[in-house]
């Protein structure tokens, strides 16, 4: 369970009401559940009464009426509520299943990261096969998603990020071109990298602090996908000039607004077009520690202090 305290969120272990699953949900035993560090934000303002976790992976014991795509028994991971506990109860529509071949710890870096990323890159960045993208943060959750799926699909990515050592350590996962996020004009190094023509797509998890380097990096008819603000700066000025000139396009991608049937739209053409590739090993999630659920603090002051490279799990 979490608390807010003075602005820092703790957390501990504590026993609390076992979840019901109501008309359309499914009760899942809880074998893994990721971090989101986008959480914290919302705990800060919103603070829940039982356990935290947005996303987990498991097995289904129990459903509710109107169920009709999982029975008990059957490997799920999804969205939720509560995912940091035994049990959790999770939205027959946020459910993916999960083929024998992929572990429970891999499958919990799926439901937000790679739904995101998925969305950003294919559903709505048209990503083709010999493009380019940029990603900053591309050490972080999104962004090391946002790489294996790139990668799966053939294209060339660049990324930014403050630690070097991160960098250094994505190159085994394909990262054809790692730049340090604090370096002056990384925009310069990005059309040098792409013969002077930019990236095709921009996947953004940093926020206004990048937004300009990122826009001039673009390519014309280029794809600016703003995930994320770290940076903690959500404003920006806009030359519309410039931007209608180079066709450049600029959407976001958030979930918060989504009505169930688009987000279930989105759950399904996820495990579609790339369950069968995680299942081959074809694309892989990267897990930076799996962490016991009595370690819970732990594991979120790994996060918080951004030791982390990719997901940090937690087992149940």
């Amino acid at each position: 369970m979490p608390s807010v305290d003075g602005g820092s969120i703790h957390w501990r272990v504590a026993d609390i009401a076992e979840p019901q699953p109501g008309p359309g949900q499914l009760l899942v035993r809880v074998k893994a559940a990721s971090i989101n560090r986008g959480e914290s934000v919302l705990l800060k303002t919103k603070l829940p009464t039982g356990a935290g976790g947005i996303d987990a992976a498991g097995e289904v014991v129990e459903i509710g009426a109107n169920v009709s795509r999982f029975k008990r028994g059957e490997r799920v991971a999804g969205r939720c509520a509560g995912g940091f506990a035994e049990l959790a109860a999770m939205n027959e529509f946020e459910a993916m299943a999960l083929p024998p071949e992929v572990r429970f710890e891999a499958a919990a870096c799926l439901p937000v990261s790679f739904t995101v990323a998925h969305d950003a890159l294919v559903v709505n960045g048209h990503l083709a096969k010999g493009e380019t993208v940029l990603i900053t943060g591309v050490s972080s959750a999104v962004g090391v998603a946002a790489l294996a799926i790139a990668k799966f699909l053939g294209a060339t990515v660049i990324g930014t990020s403050r630690s070097p050592e991160k960098l250094a350590r994505l190159k085994a996962a394909g990262l054809d071109l790692g730049l340090h996020a604090t370096a002056p004009n990384f925009s310069a190094a990005v059309k040098q990298a792409t013969h002077g023509q930019g990236a095709n797509v921009a996947i953004d998890t940093v926020g206004a602090a990048f937004f300009h380097e990122i826009l001039n990096s673009l390519a014309v008819d280029g794809r600016y996908a703003t995930i994320g603000q770290m940076s903690g700066a959500p404003k920006v000025e806009l030359d519309m000039d410039a931007f209608a000139m180079r066709r450049l396009h600029l959407f976001g991608v958030s979930n918060r607004l989504r009505t169930p049937e688009q987000r279930a739209q989105s759950a399904r053409r996820f495990a579609e077009e790339l369950m069968p590739a995680i299942a081959g090993g074809k694309v892989r999630p990267i897990v930076d520690r799996v962490f016991a659920l009595e370690e819970v603090e732990a594991a979120h002051q790994h996060v918080y202090a951004d030791r982390q490279l990719g997901k940090v799990v937690i087992r149940i």
